[in-house]
């Protein structure tokens, strides 16, 4: 079964350091990601390639966990994950490049699943996915934009 991606792309009015700075700070993932119900790194010491990352989330009546790694991390330009459990392998970015009003902000999901009953559920995921990335990125905005 060929990996369910999608990409969403919104333009921010703040510059690329301030969006990279929301994403960049984990703790603030649950206010724009509504699945989310935590996101924490493992590792100490400043943000960096391969720091460890714990994922929690609420999915309707389900919960769970996801463990992940920051895979590419460029302040400004450039933030991607991975994130894995038994049921699904899932790759998440972010691209940011300077407008004249901000920011213009690429948001890209790839998830691969990986049981049977993951692999069930794709058509569902396939479905529910844009309408889901596309209001989490409109909420991120007002999160980014509302603040000075």
């Amino acid at each position: 079964m060929p990996p369910i991606r999608y990409e969403h792309a919104i333009d921010v009015k703040r510059t690329p350091d301030r969006v990279f700075a929301v994403l960049d700070d984990f703790a603030q993932t649950p206010k724009w990601v509504t699945r989310c119900t935590k996101l924490e790194k493992v590792s100490p010491g400043p943000n960096a390639v391969g720091d460890k990352l714990k994922y929690d989330y609420k999915e309707g009546g389900r919960s769970g966990t996801m463990d992940g790694e920051i895979t590419a991390r460029t302040p400004g330009e450039h933030l991607s994950f991975r994130y894995g459990d038994k049921m699904m392998d899932v790759i998440v970015d972010f691209k940011l490049a300077k407008t004249a009003e901000g920011t213009h902000l690429v948001h890209a999901f790839e998830i691969t699943p990986k049981t049977f009953m993951a692999k069930l559920f794709a058509p569902m995921i396939r479905r529910s996915l844009p309408k889901q990335t596309d209001a989490s990125m409109e909420t991120l905005r007002g999160l980014i934009e509302g603040a000075a």
